[in-house]
């Protein structure tokens, strides 16, 4: 088992105001006066947590967390039907992030996260190359039309009995489906329609060691997790498709680290590696026996690559 920096505490912490009524929650970790990185959660809308601190060095790291917008503790939440979503966008939080680093006073940092966390990285370092000195990003993802079908239709091939269930009696496109639902008036419906999501979501990875599939009871948490997903993905999160790994050129001059499970059946590894073919100089880690999830091999390789970076 790869062991982890000690549990940590923020020392500072707050609520910033991003607009649109908008507030995020934000926390920083480790040394106060250390290299400045970021951390950006999945989902879009998991939130961040606690264990996400302790992948920086506290002696060597200023580490910042920050719940995206609709999330965690940001306000509104997406949960309550009430939360306007029209201000929950990519390039919102690509904003958000600038607006983060000025407030805490940053001049350039580290980006680092995983999944939807690794899109949300690409557009943000895409955009200001200038202020990002390293990448290092995991289970990786572009949010392309093409990997989000895959992951809500060509994946059922795998699960056929759960893909029936997840599409019930909806024709056509299940994503842009299932994000109406999150907004029908009856929160009868948006109850069965999160836990039908969030369902389907731990069943493509109910595979890897140690997953477990959501039959527990469906509170904030999983409302607002589906309601983000839903609308990110049924905009494709409002990005031209492939525009992220097109435009990785602009980021030749920032050092990364790619770190892939070929066993990863929620994002399959050829977008790693045409982003990694389109990045010059990237790095491309890919483990054999590993899957979406983080395992002892993929946490090894992301704490390498953060205490590599840490002196830089």
């Amino acid at each position: 088992m790869i062991e982890l920096y000690p549990p940590a505490e923020p020392y500072d912490k707050g609520l910033l105001d991003v607009g649109d009524g908008n507030v995020l929650y934000w926390e920083t970790c480790g040394n106060p006066a250390g290299k400045p990185a970021v951390m950006l959660h999945g989902g879009p809308g998991q939130g961040c947590t606690p264990g996400m601190r302790r992948m920086f060095d506290p002696a060597r790291y200023r580490a910042v967390l920050f719940d995206q917008r609709g999330c965690g503790r940001s306000t509104p939440h997406a949960s309550d039907p009430a939360t306007d979503m029209r201000h929950n966008t990519t390039d919102h939080l690509v904003a958000d992030m600038e607006r983060l680093r000025e407030h805490l006073g940053i001049e350039r940092w580290l980006v680092t996260g995983g999944s939807w966390g690794t899109t949300l990285a690409l557009a943000y370092a895409e955009r200001f190359p200038e202020r990002v000195t390293e990448i290092v990003v995991s289970s990786i993802s572009t949010t392309r039309p093409s990997e989000i079908d895959w992951l809500y239709h060509g994946a059922g091939r795998f699960f056929p009995e759960e893909w029936a269930r997840f599409r019930g009696d909806i024709p056509g496109d299940l994503v842009a489906a299932y994000a109406r639902l999150m907004e029908d008036p009856d929160p009868r419906v948006r109850i069965e329609a999160a836990r039908s999501w969030c369902r389907w979501e731990d069943t493509v990875l109910s595979l890897e060691p140690g997953a477990t599939v959501h039959n527990g009871p469906t509170g904030e948490w999983e409302l607002a997790f589906a309601r983000i997903v839903t609308h990110y993905y049924s905009h494709a999160a409002w990005l031209e498709a492939g525009a992220l790994i097109r435009d990785a050129g602009l980021l030749r001059d920032i050092p990364g680290v790619l770190i892939h499970g070929r066993r990863d059946l929620s994002c399959p590894v050829d977008t790693a590696w045409e982003l990694a073919r389109a990045w010059p100089g990237a790095e491309l880690l890919i483990d054999d026996d590993s899957g979406h999830h983080s395992s002892d091999v993929k946490r090894a390789w992301k704490l390498a690559a953060l205490d590599r970076f840490a002196g830089s």
